[in-house]
């Protein structure tokens, strides 16, 4: 059984900061795609960053500049580090580790932007 478990999200005012975790555990063989998505209310689930295990990070387009995702696949960990947030970046994070057509997901992490 593999779980994924995000954590540090919460309640931020626009401008703030904050950073996402993810930790997988179980018995994961192995992992080559790591990403962050985002469902805001009433709105489809959206990708927001991807990082592979070898090739350079992609993000959505409204985020760039601003979010940054990492990755420690020594203990199938990512990171996103949320900057200059707004509140349409008000949403629950879900993150998504992958290898070829295996996947698994997190329960998500409420982020909410406001004043």
């Amino acid at each position: 059984q593999v779980q994924l478990v995000e954590s540090g999200g919460g309640s931020v005012q626009p401008g703030g900061s904050l950073r996402l975790s993810c930790g997988a555990s179980g018995s994961i063989f192995r992992i080559n795609v790591m990403q962050w998505y985002r469902q805001a209310p009433g709105k489809e689930r959206e990708l927001v960053a991807s990082i592979t295990s070898g090739g350079s990070p992609n993000y959505a387009n409204s985020v760039k500049g601003r979010f940054t995702i990492s990755r420690d696949s020594s203990k199938y960990t990512m990171y996103l580090q949320m900057n200059n947030l707004t509140p349409e970046d008000t949403a629950v994070y879900y993150c998504k580790m992958s290898y070829y057509t295996m996947a698994y997901w997190g329960k998500g992490t409420l982020v909410t932007v406001s004043s």
